[in-house]
């Protein structure tokens, strides 16, 4: 049994430089992350790949809460009546809406979408809720999933149904609306950078790529080891393009009735799918410390013989009590190298071998999982150095991020140029601001324009695509 298990598991992973998109496919489902389901595009969580989203969302919540923000949830159908309020957010959302349009045998009244996203919702009860300047600012996030009836989907980038969290705030002004939307922009990037260990380029959307409805959209996007952008985190200030149609109004100070500014920002658990295609390699997953469910694998070796299991029990309750998340892996029907493998591919940040001679010689032995580094340390003071070494781990995984993306981008003043850098990278050029430049770019190398960074010092001075001046710096790159 334990001999079949062992070869069933110990399957060849496609080579990243094979074929990068079977790669990821593979080690989404020999880790045991995800399901798919009877529906197309529906994935099930499994515990271990939610464990990675409940510690994505505790951290992220924690940031929202000490930003000023709380959490409401919002019913997932929404009328069709309000998705047709804001005409650029129905035409954006109309091909991707799923509807509900029988209650038991009784067909509706009306259609109901199965929320897409939830503009139209909350600015509806937003409608209710605000009445003068002192109900301002709403600053609401809900933690829940959504449905886009997606034609090609993929575990985590893009799948008809995903988890995710939205932001919507409501303000008595454009400036205090603009400050919203850049902050939630700074929290994505921070907890991209700090949490993920995945380094991100933040900046503006040009007006082709913003969210349907929006008046300006920031993102924050990082790039694969494929050379292609991933979308990481979008904000967008909408100002008052729902709350007119919606009639989201309050009462001034001055005494004259305004329309509130409004904002939405939201991440998903396509974060899960960043993290595997910024640090994975051809062993598996490799988790940042601060997102492993499991941060430390301890494996008695000859836990048959007498002390080991005792021994690993005391250690095991000594980096749990340091804060530290430990799975004491004791089960007797696998071999010490198939567990080895086994934590290897789950992505745990370090293991620690305790065997007879490890305890006689008062150590344990560690191994890294970034660097497959073994080290000995000891057991007197074993959680403090757990910790050091599993922030140097958190640490060292976001350096060899960010090296391979600075490595990967640059400045390109040809359309030749261009074509070769979106093949492995990312491309800052100059653009003149029109949309039939970025179409061209799109027609031609299927890269697209990602963002503008806020630094704009300029790196040539014509626009890379049509040759006229140009102002404007812009990252283009091949995206899922």
């Amino acid at each position: 049994m334990a001999k079949e298990k062992q070869q069933e598991f110990v399957q060849h992973l496609t080579p990243r430089e094979e074929d990068f998109s079977q790669w990821y496919t593979d080690v989404v489902l020999k880790c045991d992350l995800m399901d798919y389901t009877p529906v197309r595009g529906c994935m099930a969580l499994k515990p271990y790949g939610y464990g990675i989203w409940e510690l994505i969302q505790q951290q992220m919540d924690a940031r929202f809460k000490a930003t000023g923000h709380k959490n409401v949830a919002m019913p997932m159908l929404i009328p069709e009546s309000l998705l047709l309020k804001e005409a650029d957010h129905v035409e954006g959302f109309a091909p991707e809406v799923a509807w509900v349009t029988h209650g038991g045998n009784e067909k509706l009244t009306e259609r109901l979408a199965i929320r897409p996203t939830s503009e139209t919702i909350f600015c509806a009860m937003y409608a209710k809720w605000v009445q003068s300047w002192r109900d301002l600012p709403m600053k609401y996030n809900q933690w829940c999933s959504v449905m886009r009836w997606e034609k090609s989907t993929r575990p985590f980038l893009r799948t008809a149904e995903f988890w995710w969290q939205e932001g919507h705030t409501v303000h008595a002004t454009a400036e205090e609306a603009q400050e919203e939307t850049l902050l939630m922009l700074e929290v994505y990037r921070e907890f991209c950078e700090n949490v993920l260990a995945v380094p991100v380029y933040a900046g503006q959307k040009s007006d082709k790529e913003k969210f349907a409805g929006a008046r300006a959209t920031y993102s924050v996007e990082a790039m694969m080891q494929d050379g292609k952008a991933l979308q990481a985190g979008t904000s967008h200030n909408f100002g008052t393009n729902f709350s007119e149609p919606f009639e989201v109004q309050f009462l001034d100070k001055d005494g004259t009735l305004k329309h509130v500014h409004e904002t939405s920002w939201g991440t998903s658990t396509r974060l899960i799918g960043a993290v595997i295609m910024t640090h994975g390699d051809e062993r598996g997953l490799k988790l940042p410390p601060k997102i492993a469910p499991i941060q430390v694998a301890l494996l008695p070796i000859a836990a048959h013989k007498g002390g080991v299991l005792e021994a690993c029990a005391d250690i095991r309750d000594k980096l749990v009590a340091a804060g530290i998340r430990v799975e004491l892996d004791d089960r007797d029907t696998y071999s010490a190298g198939w567990k080895f493998n086994e934590w290897e591919m789950k992505g745990v940040p370090l293991r620690l071998e305790v065997g007879p001679r490890d305890i006689a010689a008062g150590q344990v032995m560690a191994a890294r999982r970034d660097t497959h580094e073994k080290l000995a340390l000891p057991m007197e003071g074993l959680a403090d150095a757990v910790t050091k070494l599993l922030d140097d781990i958190q640490r060292s995984m976001y350096e060899i991020a960010l090296d391979f993306q600075q490595k990967r981008t640059a400045t390109v003043k040809t359309m030749e140029e261009l074509g070769e850098q979106v093949k492995t990278g990312f491309a800052m050029a100059m653009w003149c601001g029109e949309r039939a430049c970025e179409n061209a770019v799109k027609e031609r190398f299927s890269a697209t324009s990602r963002n503008m960074p806020f630094d704009q010092t300029p790196v040539g001075e014509d626009c890379v695509v049509c040759g006229q001046k140009a102002d404007i710096v812009m990252y283009f790159a091949k995206a899922y």
